[in-house]
């Protein structure tokens, strides 16, 4: 994990903006969420992006969430005594939540990578209303009939024929 230093000019604009979007609202209905789901022994975060981030970043608490989705006896995710100290041990947690979390249903876009928790990357930095709109969306090819096709192409293993 890289250090960064201080932003300065087009930078810290950009920094001040995404700091901006953060919805400490919604953040603090996820803590709720979380401790009704899992069970006050999961604690609270300090407030602040931060604080949340650091309370997610071993696993434990995501792995027992994704648990407590699940029904009585089915576990998709072992959660550990300890929890884990080590940074590849507490990825591994967190890839394990995310195997879960695609096991029952969340697609695959909708989840980040493990390493975007560690590194603080590719944070969200759109709003809600955008994240509906992009639902919406058409493909570019959808209702065409002139995209792409394999129209003259040839037949896998068969030699091209070339005639003088």
């Amino acid at each position: 994990m890289a250090n960064k230093g201080p932003s300065y000019g087009m930078s810290r604009e950009v920094q001040s903006k995404i700091e901006k979007k953060y919805d400490e609202e919604l953040e603090e209905r996820l803590v709720e969420w979380i401790i009704v789901q899992c069970g006050p022994d999961v604690g609270r975060p300090d407030r602040g992006r931060l604080g949340f981030q650091v309370w997610l970043k071993n696993g434990v608490i995501l792995s027992k969430l994704v648990n407590s989705l699940y029904p009585d006896g089915s576990k998709p995710v072992k959660v550990p005594e300890n929890p884990p100290s080590m940074v590849f041990k507490q990825m591994e947690q967190v890839a394990q939540f995310l195997k879960a979390a695609e096991d029952y249903g969340v697609t695959k876009t909708d989840m980040f990578q493990t390493v975007d928790l560690f590194e603080q990357e590719h944070k969200r930095e759109f709003t809600e209303s955008q994240l509906q709109e992009g639902k919406h969306v058409i493909g570019l090819q959808m209702g065409s009939n002139r995209g792409a096709s394999q129209a003259g192409m040839t037949g896998y293993g068969r030699p091209r024929q070339i005639i003088s």
